[in-house]
């Protein structure tokens, strides 16, 4: 995708031939054909054949808008517009010839319209140049990427509150640096990660609204001096308004960085809980079971059934923060305005979403299939003293004590209990008077995980009451 630009007046003649392969469309000012090794490393069009559907719907829109600015004729439009819908056939058809001599999408198709419709093809090109032409089709594969992304997200969403509605008070540990905390619910640890797909969406979303200009009739890079509508290519192709800068159109690219970036991040939350299914997923957890569906066996162990797909889940975080470094470094140097650079921005960007694609919809898979052990979760509930801070906070509620003392006070009441090997509940209200002669025989009821999780009950908390407000919340915002 290089920088020519070639503006067609309606009175010029037909464009070269195909006889002098990849310089066909260029090739006036060159007497020769390239080398050989420069046409492999010049092509593109094994990987941006991908853009052909935003190519043909730029291609469209511009040439309305040259007829409606009389740079072209009604005919020689109708003659385009029906060439391009051949072309658009073709491709669905898997029947179009993509031909490497003619290097990249925008040449493909553009020889082929001259092919099937004669010299009006010529004429296509007119006020634009490929640089605003791959501007506008990265711009708007990217940006139908991102809608994409957050119809899946939303989906991801949906499936984790679905799950967590009947396991609003389920109980489970909850867990800090790995080790035993405070008991939570089932349903209130599944919606944090609704929470945390929700800001991936957002970001997606903003980005998606940032890219939201178009680039086209930037031409190569000063502007056009046909006197074309960039407002109405703009409003035809669904953005806001035409970037108001031609070097800036025809060079920026990181609106595909922001996007890796929201993407790397969303792969990142995608790898932690593909992390937590499988960890519940070891014997030594047990929290959780998944079908054949979502797991895969051992050629030698036949005992296995291994969390693959939330393994892989997990490492596709690799690709998507991988993408974002290969683009980074590839612009980082750039002047403006194009340079041949940036024809590398296209691959790590599909191969961002491919992954970002499959990962989100193996995890709404894997969340709707997985059921969690609800007694083996409870159990663990219990372990660790989980409930050490409902002491503190009795001793400090019931007692009137400073946090700080009634903290001292739960910290030699936890030593007690090891020493005795028993945990918190079970501790004889004797040893905890020794502690502290005010306690009761009332603060066993706060020592049980159910009763620990119940008095959660500030905004946000994990008290069922408060996590099905939240679940009630979703549901309707997804709705």
């Amino acid at each position: 995708m290089s920088d020519t630009s070639s503006p067609t007046p309606k009175t010029t003649a037909s464009p070269p031939t195909a006889e002098a392969g990849g310089q066909a469309m260029w090739g006036g000012r060159f007497a020769a054909k390239p080398a050989d090794l420069m046409q492999a490393i010049n092509v593109s069009i094994g990987f941006d054949r991908r853009l052909a559907p935003q190519d043909l719907a730029g291609s469209r829109a511009h040439a309305r808008m040259l007829r409606n600015t009389a740079v072209i004729t009604s005919e020689d439009e109708a003659a385009i517009q029906a060439g391009l819908d051949k072309v658009e056939a073709e491709i669905a058809a898997g029947t179009f010839p993509f031909r490497e001599e003619f290097e990249d999408i925008h040449m493909n198709v553009e020889a082929r319209l001259r092919e099937l419709i004669g010299p009006a093809a010529g004429r296509l090109h007119t006020a634009r140049s490929r640089n605003d032409q791959v501007a506008l089709d990265f711009r708007l594969w990217v940006r139908d990427a991102c809608d994409r992304t957050i119809e899946q997200l939303s989906g991801l969403m949906s499936a984790l509150v679905e799950k967590a509605e009947p396991n609003a008070d389920s109980i489970m540990p909850g867990f800090t640096h790995l080790q035993p905390a405070q008991p939570v619910t089932f349903g209130h640890h599944l919606m944090a990660y609704v929470e945390m797909f929700s800001r991936d969406a957002s970001r997606f979303a903003d980005a998606r609204r940032r890219m939201n200009e178009s680039p086209l009739g930037a031409a190569a890079l000063a502007g056009s001096p046909f006197p074309i509508d960039r407002h109405a290519t703009a409003s035809e192709l669904g953005f806001e308004g035409p970037m108001r800068n031609s070097l800036d159109a025809v060079s920026a690219r990181d609106f595909a960085l922001e996007v890796l970036a929201a993407g790397s991040i969303c792969a990142i939350n995608l790898s932690r809980l593909a992390e937590e299914i499988v960890i519940w997923m070891t014997p030594q957890f047990g929290f959780i079971r998944l079908t054949d569906a979502f797991t895969t066996g051992s050629s030698i162990m036949p005992q296995k059934k291994n969390p693959d797909a939330a393994e892989l889940v997990r490492a596709k975080a690799g690709r998507l923060l991988g993408a974002f470094t290969q683009l980074a470094v590839v612009m980082k140097g750039l002047p403006l305005t194009y340079s041949k650079d940036m024809q590398e921005d296209k691959v790590p960007v599909f191969e961002a979403f491919d992954a970002l694609s499959l990962s989100l919809a193996a995890m709404v898979g894997m969340v709707g299939d997985l059921q969690p052990n609800l007694d083996r979760m409870a159990a663990a509930a219990g372990a660790g003293f989980s409930t050490a801070t409902d002491l503190a906070d009795w001793l400090v509620r019931e007692l009137g004590l400073p946090f700080r003392e009634a903290h001292h006070i739960t910290g030699a009441a936890v030593r007690r209990a090891e020493e005795l090997g028993c945990d918190l509940p079970d501790l004889p209200l004797g040893e905890l008077q020794k502690l502290e002669a005010r306690i009761t025989q009332g603060v066993f009821a706060v020592l049980t995980p159910a009763a620990s999780v119940a008095s959660r009950k500030s905004f946000g908390g994990a008290a069922p009451d408060q996590v099905r407000a939240q679940i009630k919340r979703w549901k309707e915002i997804l709705r």
